[in-house]
């Protein structure tokens, strides 16, 4: 579309409505976010395209690392792009994508012009904003050796560092402070505290706050807009409330629009 072409989202970058790609969390599976897929619909967002990344496919991350997965993300992004240009309301307006989990990391790798894993993605101009979902974007660098969340993590942040394209890429981060980490607490609390160190480093004894997987500080990542909440948990299958039952949708999905429509002014001013 050009910018001349009365649908274009150039032309009303304030009234056009994105499309939407999901890219799920580490060993999780597409059919696990046909959830977060109707209540965006049921919100007026025209498609969603949940990216095609299976259990197999994380598993086989373990031992060779997540270019795989990222070329699997790249082509939804793909289709999502060409799902925005086949849409009326969305005009072919850059997609706006949802990443859970490890899923929040990959989707800023598809933005780096730099080859991850030997594959070139150099999506941003597709992208118009990245919303995550409880996603271990700061790993302290005492894990990244023992971890390939860590070293996935350590990946971006060396190459896209921050919001590294705003502001023609919106970044927004939704994290939790439901599940507290404490050594001197209950059985569950130890086991969360163990596991919030591996991630990132506390003061001795310090309780740690996070989504039962990901602590607080790890979730943050340096430039972006941030939303805490206080009770979604991380995992969409075991949990009772997490970051994409109706109730959390409704407390980051609004502001998530409005952040992906300044990304979009932000580029017609450019």
């Amino acid at each position: 579309m050009s910018t001349s072409d009365p649908t274009s989202w150039r032309t009303r970058p304030d009234t056009v409505v994105p499309t939407v790609l999901v890219i799920g969390g580490f060993m999780s599976s597409p059919p696990m976010y046909r959830g977060l897929r109707r209540l965006l619909l049921d919100r007026g967002v025209p498609e969603v395209v949940v990216a095609p990344v299976w259990l197999p496919d994380w598993m086989l991350a373990v031992g060779r690392g997540q270019g795989a997965v990222a070329t699997r993300a790249g082509r939804a992004l793909l289709a999502a792009s060409a799902a925005s240009a086949a849409s009326p309301a969305s005009g072919g307006a850059p997609v706006l994508v949802v990443g859970h989990s490890a899923g929040g990391v990959i989707a800023r790798i598809l933005t780096s012009p730099e080859p991850f894993a030997g594959r070139r993605m150099g999506g941003s101009s597709r992208i118009g904003a990245i919303v995550s979902l409880g996603t271990p974007h700061m790993f302290d660098a005492r894990s990244r050796s023992a971890q390939k969340p860590g070293e996935t993590s350590a990946w971006a942040n060396d190459h896209v560092p921050g919001a590294y394209f705003a502001p023609r890429v919106g970044y927004l981060c939704v994290s939790s402070r439901a599940v507290m980490g404490t050594p001197l607490g209950t059985a569950k609390e130890r086991r969360t505290d163990r596991f919030y160190r591996g991630v990132v480093e506390a003061p001795a004894g310090s309780p740690i706050p996070g989504d039962g997987v990901v602590p607080l500080a790890a979730a943050l990542l340096p430039g972006a807009e941030s939303i805490v909440l206080e009770d979604a948990e991380h995992a969409n299958v075991i949990a009772r409330r997490w970051y994409g039952d109706a109730e959390h949708v409704d407390a980051w999905w609004l502001r998530a629009v409005e952040i992906w429509r300044a990304a979009l002014r932000a580029r017609t001013a450019g």
